[in-house]
């Protein structure tokens, strides 16, 4: 059976709304530029940051590649100081013999050879002033003098590869101050090594040098007071040293504690006891010629005191009461006493640069 062919029909084109359209698309282009304004805002937000970042960053100064640290050329040579004798001690007062040391001076020549042109070495004596007449003045602060000098060679001499020793010796004066470190002052001793070779390079060495004081013995220190108008009198005996290690024992005894009279009897008792050990530190700062004005002249200088305490204790019971003991009653105790750990004191001093350190044991009664 034929088929029938129906005639194709176009239909009808279909009527557009332009107005609509137009609202549509405008409403899609604004929605794009709103979209476009945030992302640029956000944008231009970032770059403003990045920028502001950048521009901190190029305020700072970029250090600049220095390369590596120069390295100083090695020594043809190196010196050493071995002590042999005991340490530096005098022994007693100002008066002592003096402390003898001895030792050996080593050349260590690294290299094949080296011609030196003078080796010389000096003992010297540093005082330095913890509050200078003038701040800051390196003159003022230090103070050196040179107690011995040796000079080991009068000639250019060549020295081959290995040790070399130069013996020396030397008789410390009794009369110089121990090796002092306080609130007000220092006092140093050292060993100053100089060698100059042939091409006026120096090659030096420092050796500090500790000198001590020790003190005799002797018999126990006995302090008496008296309390006028009272009868009373009060007697201290304790040890002539006191080791910063360690406790040292003190007798206190108390006399005349009663008092008779016609019609009345004082007696006198102790509630409590307080002791304390106090160091004291006085020196004299020199002004340097720059600063003489400050002093007054030439010759003259600023004194200093310090004190403090380094040990201190109560004691409310433990002492003997007797009030019918010969002469008016008594009253005895013994207590231990030492020093604080950790205080580091100074031991007494005299020193002809105007350092002076003593100590003080007061004992408070109520």
């Amino acid at each position: 059976m034929p088929s029938r062919i129906l005639p194709f029909a176009r239909l009808p084109p279909q009527r557009r709304d332009t107005k609509n359209r137009s609202s549509h698309i405008d409403d899609i282009t604004d929605l794009q530029t709103g979209e476009h304004k945030r992302h640029s805002a956000a944008m231009d937000f970032l770059h403003f940051g990045s920028k502001e970042k950048r521009h901190s960053n190029s305020g700072q100064t970029t250090p600049k590649n220095k390369g590596s640290p120069r390295i100083p050329p090695a020594k043809p040579a190196r010196i050493e100081i071995q002590m042999e004798s005991p340490p530096c001690v005098f022994y007693g007062g100002p008066n002592s013999t003096g402390a003898l040391f001895s030792g050996q001076l080593k050349l260590i020549v690294t290299d094949t050879e080296v011609r030196l042109t003078s080796i010389g070495m000096d003992l010297r004596a540093h005082s330095m002033t913890k509050k200078p007449v003038g701040k800051d003045c390196p003159d003022c602060i230090n103070k050196f003098t040179t107690l011995k000098t040796w000079n080991f060679i009068t000639e250019p001499t060549t020295y081959d590869h290995g040790t070399h020793q130069f013996p020396f010796s030397y008789l410390l004066p009794g009369h110089l101050p121990a090796t002092t470190n306080c609130a007000l002052a220092k006092i140093d001793y050292a060993l100053q090594v100089k060698a100059v070779t042939a091409l006026a390079d120096a090659i030096t060495h420092e050796h500090p040098l500790r000198v001590q004081r020790a003190v005799q013995p002797s018999p126990e220190k006995q302090s008496l007071r008296i309390f006028p108008p009272t009868n009373l009198t009060v007697n201290v005996i304790h040890t002539p040293v006191i080791h910063p290690i360690g406790t040292f024992l003190v007798q206190f005894r108390m006399n005349g504690v009663v008092e008779k009279q016609k019609t009345t009897l004082t007696r006198w008792r102790v509630k409590k006891l307080d002791w304390r050990i106090d160091e004291h530190s006085q020196n004299v700062s020199p002004a340097c010629p720059k600063h003489w004005n400050k002093v007054g002249g030439e010759g003259k200088g600023q004194q200093h005191e310090e004190m403090r305490n380094i040990g201190s204790d109560s004691i409310k019971q433990g002492w003997k009461t007797d009030f019918d003991a010969i002469g008016g009653g008594q009253i005895e105790l013994e207590f231990p006493a030492s020093i604080r750990p950790g205080v580091n004191p100074v031991c007494d001093v005299d020193s002809p640069t105007g350092l002076v350190v003593w100590h003080l044991l007061i004992v408070e009664i109520i």
